[in-house]
C-alpha cells in the first residue's frame, strides 16, 4: 500500500530537527511522498530545497496564504513568478483564497483585511492562469467568495482543489460541476463531521485525493496531538470504510488522482 499526503506542512519539523524521524514514521505508514504547500514567502526556499534532498518522496508548491497577506503583499507576490521558471519546479500554486474565519474585531480592520486578501488572491489566481498550472484553495467561511473569483479568473476548473474541505455535498457538487473537486483531511474521521463524508461519498472515488494539511487537524484516532504524514492512513482506513472497499484498494485510486491532478511523476 502506498499513500501520497497531498496537502501538508513541513517547516516545523524542518526547523527543529525532527524532520528525518517524521519522514521515517510516514515511510513505515505507506505514505512514500507528500507534497509540501507554500504559504509564505520565507518557506518557498526551504521546501525547494527538502524537494531537492528528497527527491521523488517530497514535492512543493509556492503560494502566498490569505492570512499571510500584509502591506507588503505586492511585494511578495511579485517574486512569484520566477519560480515556475525554477531548475526544481513547484507542482501548484498554493495555497491561496480567502479566509473570513481569521479576522480582527476592529470592522474597519476587517475591511482591509479581506480587500487586501481580495487583491492578492485575484493576483495569484491571474499567475495560475497564465502558468497553467494547479491551485490550491484555502477558502475559510468563504466558499462562495472563491467560487465566484476563480469563476472570473480564467483558471481552469479541471486544476483547482479545495483542500481541507470542510463543506457538505451541495457545494462539493458544486465544485464538481464545474470540474473542480475536494481534498479530505482528518477531518473526515471526526464523529460529528457527518456532511463531510457526505461531500465525500457524493464526490466519489474518481476524484477523492487525502491529506493531513499537518501539523494541524489530527485525525480521531491522534485528535489533539500534533498532526504530521504518517497520520493519513488514518483518514484512508476510514475512507475505504466509507467507500466500502479495501485500504488496497482506496490508497491505489488516492494515489494516482493525486499524480494525475498534480502531474507527479511515476513511482
Amino acid at each position: 500500500m502506498t499513500l501520497i499526503d497531498s496537502h501538508c506542512h513541513l517547516e516545523s519539523f524542518a526547523r527543529n530537527g525532527s524532520l528525518d524521524t517524521v519522514l521515517e514514521r510516514a515511510a513505515a505508514a505507506g505514505v512514500a511522498e507528500m507534497i509540501c504547500v507554500g504559504t509564505e514567502v520565507e518557506d518557498w526556499s526551504l521546501y525547494r530545497d527538502l524537494t531537492r534532498t528528497h527527491p521523488g518522496h517530497l514535492h512543493y508548491t509556492v503560494g502566498l496564504h490569505p492570512c499571510n497577506v500584509d502591506e507588503g503583499w505586492q511585494d511578495a507576490l511579485a517574486c512569484l513568478s520566477p519560480w515556475f521558471a525554477d531548475a526544481t519546479l513547484p507542482v501548484a500554486l498554493g495555497e491561496i483564497g480567502l479566509d473570513n474565519f481569521h479576522l480582527p474585531k476592529d470592522a474597519e480592520q476587517i475591511a482591509v483585511v479581506q480587500k487586501r486578501q481580495l487583491e492578492a488572491f485575484r493576483t495569484q489566481l491571474g499567475i495560475a492562469a497564465q502558468f497553467d498550472v494547479p491551485v490550491v484553495i484555502h477558502a475559510r467561511k468563504a466558499f462562495a467568495e472563491c467560487v465566484r473569483e476563480i469563476d472570473a479568473s480564467g483558471v481552469d476548473w479541471r486544476r483547482v482543489v479545495f483542500h481541507c474541505f470542510s463543506e457538505g455535498p451541495e457545494e462539493v457538487r458544486e465544485l464538481n460541476r464545474r470540474g473542480g473537486r475536494a481534498s479530505f483531511t482528518g477531518v473526515l474521521t471526526y464523529p460529528g463531521a457527518a456532511s463531510v463524508r457526505e461531500a465525500a461519498l457524493a464526490q466519489g472515488l474518481d476524484k477523492l485525493m487525502v491529506e493531513t494539511d499537518s501539523p494541524y487537524l489530527a485525525p480521531q484516532p491522534v485528535r489533539g496531538k500534533p498532526n504530521e504524514p504518517a497520520h493519513v492512513r488514518f483518514t484512508a482506513e476510514t475512507a475505504a470504510k466509507l467507500f466500502g472497499v479495501t485500504l488496497d484498494a482506496l490508497a491505489d485510486t488516492a494515489t494516482a488522482n493525486t499524480r494525475a491532478f498534480f502531474s507527479l511523476p511515476s513511482a
